[in-house]
Formats: structure tokens, sequence, C-alpha cells
């Protein structure tokens, strides 16, 4: 500080100067003994203080010099002292409130702390405070996105085991490594409330997923819920930050891998490869039994339907059977005779029109008459189709005493009249 001053004021002199110590030239000139040398001893503070109360008596219009008597040269140089004691507290006072203005970038804000306790936050721009010892300020930036790693460090393949292996709630231990990007909302509460912020946000980052993932499926955390699990872990991060009031605001949380443990890597590909083979059979069994159900189904409902029409039809037969039987009794009561050749008429009519040969049993000389129907109904059916058309009518069909021989019609004309008259008979 005095060489500063003593630079501004013109004096030269220095702890570091070697002639310090030695007095001035003209207390040399007259000290100097006869012999020619110099007298070494203590620096003359005295005098170097004169001289540099005469100096700034100059600067500022004061008098004072050698002469005149010792008390006028005594009060001239107290005056000159205190003159430039004051000039130079001023200066330092000047200097150290100067000391106290600062500049806050956009998206900071700084903390202000009135020996060291927190007293208020600067605004973005030019601000001022007490000078340091009073006031001290810290700058701290908000719009930061600030990244935190757990279960590996700068690479997911720089693994940490004991921050990424954890316990799912059906017992097994999965390896999972994550990101988490925040930002400060809260500046004070960042600075004051916790002693080292980064690894508290670290440990309660491991904590929510710790607490997720110990209440989810290990399948479950593998696949479908990995965005899920993300989620739930931001939100109880956020929740206990803001418990601890640490001014952090959690924008996202990344999955960067999620894998069994390396150890059981493969026994969990081949555990993973058997579920599949199960899934896939099951749904080739469900696809096979989609396709046959319901045809067994329609089957059954075919042959429920079947059955219930030959139910109604064996119904309605006998149903009809028994409202002409009871009609043809009716009949039958009016004139039996009639009613029984009616009958037999055509009963023989049913039984001829299903059968293609006839053998006849005559009483007379007891031979088999054969009757050629057959022969006779494709007769019929080439006389249609070569001479006649379908509009014209055909001609008398021939008749059973036709294609017999004289006799044997003979003889079939008398049984007919013999039955007819014992069924009269009766």
């Amino acid at each position: 500080m005095l060489e500063a001053i003593g630079k501004k004021l013109g004096l030269k002199f220095s702890l570091n100067d070697p002639r310090w110590g030695r007095g001035s030239q003209d207390n040399q000139d007259q000290e100097r003994p006869q012999g020619g040398r110099p007298n070494d001893g203590p620096p003359d503070l005295d005098q170097l203080w004169r001289d540099f109360n005469q100096r700034l008596n100059r600067l500022f219009g004061g008098k004072g010099g050698r002469g005149g008597d010792g008390g006028g040269g005594m009060m001239g140089d107290g005056r000159g002292a205190s003159i430039s004691a004051g000039v130079v507290a001023l200066v330092v006072f000047f200097l150290w409130l100067v000391s106290g203005f600062f500049i806050i970038q956009e998206g900071q804000t700084g903390v202000v702390m009135t020996f060291g306790k927190y007293s208020n936050s600067a605004q973005p721009g030019f601000n001022w405070r007490w000078p340091y010892p009073i006031q001290t300020h810290e700058t701290v930036n908000l719009s930061q996105v600030r990244t935190v790693e757990v279960g590996y460090r700068s690479n997911i393949r720089n693994k940490l085991a004991r921050e990424s292996l954890m316990l799912t709630d059906d017992e097994n231990i999965i390896d999972i490594q994550f990101a988490v990007q925040y930002r400060l909302k809260d500046a004070p509460e960042w600075l004051f409330s916790n002693r080292d912020q980064e690894e508290t946000v670290k440990q309660v980052a491991e904590t929510a997923i710790r607490e997720v993932v110990g209440k989810s499926k290990m399948d479950f955390v593998l696949y479908e819920g990995r965005e899920k699990v993300a989620f739930d872990t931001s939100a109880l991060m956020q929740q206990i930050l803001d418990r601890y009031k640490i001014g952090v605001l959690v924008t996202n949380v990344t999955m960067q891998a999620v894998q069994p443990p390396e150890q059981v890597q493969a026994a969990f590909d081949d555990a993973v490869k058997a579920g599949q083979d199960r899934e896939r059979q099951k749904n080739e069994g469900q696809a096979y039994a989609n396709d046959v159900v319901p045809k067994a189904r329609g089957a059954a409902s075919r042959l429920q339907q079947e059955s219930e029409g030959y139910r109604a039809r064996v119904v309605a037969n006998a149903e009809g059977e028994a409202a002409r039987f009871s009609k043809i009794l009716t009949e039958y009561q009016r004139a039996p005779a009639v009613t029984r050749d009616r009958l037999y008429i055509e009963a023989m009519q049913q039984i001829f029109a299903s059968t293609t040969k006839i053998m006849v049993d005559t009483k007379s000389n007891n031979s088999m008459i054969y009757l050629p129907l057959d022969k006779l109904i494709a007769q019929t059916a080439a006389e249609s189709a070569a001479g006649l058309s379908p509009s014209q009518p055909s001609a008398t069909p021939p008749s059973l005493n036709d294609a017999l021989p004289p006799a044997e019609s003979r003889g079939l004309g008398r049984d007919r009249d013999r039955s007819s008259r014992d069924r009269e008979a009766r």
C-alpha cells in the first residue's frame, strides 16, 4: 500500500530498495566519517516520514519545508499527515464500496449472504451488495439441465453392480442402468438445505427405483413396463426431493439398460425361449380349438335340428295315420265290404309299386306264374320315347290278363271271384 501511494506521490522507496535503512544522501554525506566510508545503521524513519509529509503538503497546496522553527514544522507535519490519511482512507473506502457490484447472467440467480447467512436473491442484471466481509454472493445456474447416472458412469459398459442390481417382487435379480435429468427451481434451498446436493439426488434416484422395481414383476420391468417404471420413479423422486426441500425439479428419467445379471444371462435366454415356445404352442392349440369347436358345435346343432325335424315328422305322420284310421273306421262302419276291397287294392298298389317281379300261385294246376313287370315297364317307356309325345295320350297299358296265358288268366279270374265271394260270406 505504501509503495502504491509512494508511486502516486512521486516517492521512491520500497522495502526491496537496497538503500532502505541507509538514510538519505544528505544524511550520508553529513554523517560520513573522515575515512570516507558510509555509516551503516538503522533507517531514519523520522526523516522518511517528514519527506513524505512534505511531498503531500506540496501536492495539496500546504506549506511546509525545512526552514522555520521546529514548532511550525511539527504542526505542518501533523496537519499534512491527517489530510493524507483521510484521503487514503477515502480512496480505500471508495474502492471497497465499488467491489460490491456484481453481474448476474440471464438464466442464473445470485444468492446474497450476510456474514454467511442467506439474505436475499439477486435477479439477472447489474446488482450491488455490501462488500466482503459483510456480504458475499454465489451465482447459481437455474437453466442448466443436470444429469446424474445410477448403475454406470459415462458409459453403460462401465457398470456399478452395487447400484444397478435390484430385487423384484417375484424374488428375481435384475440389472438396471438409468439416468436422471433435473433442473434447479430454488437456489437457496439448493445451497443451504443439503451438504452434498448431487450425491443426495443420486441416492434419492436409487431409492426411488428400488422401491418401484421391488413392487413389480421381473417380466413387467424387462418388457412392457419399462416406461411405467421410469414414470413412477420420476414421480416418487419428486416427492422425496420436495420433502427434503432440496430445490430440484426432475425433468426426465431415462432407462439406459434393463437386463438380467450377466452371470445368468444364458439361462435367462433359455427360459425366455421356452416361454416363447410355450406361448406359440398355446396359440396353435387355441387356433385349432377355434377351428374344431365351431365345427363340432355346428354338427351338434345340425343333428339336433334333424332329430327335431324327424320327431316332428314322425309325430305328424302318426297323427295323420290316426286321423286316417279314424276316417276309415267311420267308412268301414258304413260299408264294410267296399272298405275291405279298397284297403286290399291300396295295399296291393303299394306292394306292386316297389316290386319288379311277381310270382302268382294258381290253385288250378298248382303252377307259378311269372309276371315280368320290369320288362313291361321298360317296353312302355320305349314305346313312349319312340312314337308318342309327352302331350299325346298314351295307349291303354296292357292289363294283367293280357300278359298272362289264357288258361292262367282264367284261373286268376276264378281265384279273384272266389276270394271276393269268401269275403262277402264272411
